[in-house]
């Protein structure tokens, strides 16, 4: 998942940044959905503290915030990696191999499905239907589609991402040997 460009200033100023997610979307009852939307994507997911936040300002049950966040399958009430990885478990898919793919990714993240690795950089999730039947088995790896994947595939996507991360937090200054799983 992607997260704004204020992510920084988010966390920096949570609170503020709520409230002002709030006031942009007026206030009222029918926006709940586009506030937990902006507030997921500027902090990969729905806090708490979020929830009750939004009940303060909009005087919503948090019960009621709670149960749009747990009915839509879009909100998360845990941060994800980096990296989010989507297989597609749909009939082609699951006919292709997606069990097979799933535990590909599995043993190259360490992530089961529905968690997120160790390491902080993999989220791994199984999905009902990518809509992409006549490419199976796909997964959606970080929003891009990828066709045809073969155990082999899973692990050298999960390999090359890893590889990226490490690129990146190197050129950040950050030592590579702070945390040993990555």
């Amino acid at each position: 998942m992607k997260t704004t460009e204020n992510t920084a200033l988010a966390a920096n100023d949570p609170i503020g940044t709520i409230d002002a997610i709030v006031r942009r979307h007026n206030v009222y009852r029918g926006a709940t959905i586009p506030i937990l939307q902006e507030i997921q994507q500027t902090f990969g997911y729905v806090a708490p503290e979020a929830i009750t936040r939004i009940s303060d300002l909009t005087g919503i049950p948090e019960s009621e915030i709670y149960s749009i966040v747990t009915f839509y399958a879009q909100f998360r009430l845990q941060p994800v990696g980096k990296y989010v990885i989507s297989v597609c478990h749909g009939t082609a898919c699951h006919l292709a191999g997606a069990e097979r793919i799933t535990d590909a990714f599995e043993h190259a993240t360490g992530a089961k499905p529905g968690q997120t690795s160790k390491d902080g950089l993999f989220t791994l999730e199984k999905v009902a239907c990518l809509g992409c039947c006549s490419l199976a088995p796909v997964v959606n790896f970080n929003d891009e589609t990828v066709a045809r994947v073969t155990p082999d595939k899973a692990q050298a996507l999960v390999k090359t991402a890893r590889e990226t991360a490490a690129k990146e937090k190197t050129a950040k200054g950050e030592s590579r040997h702070e945390n040993p799983s990555v």
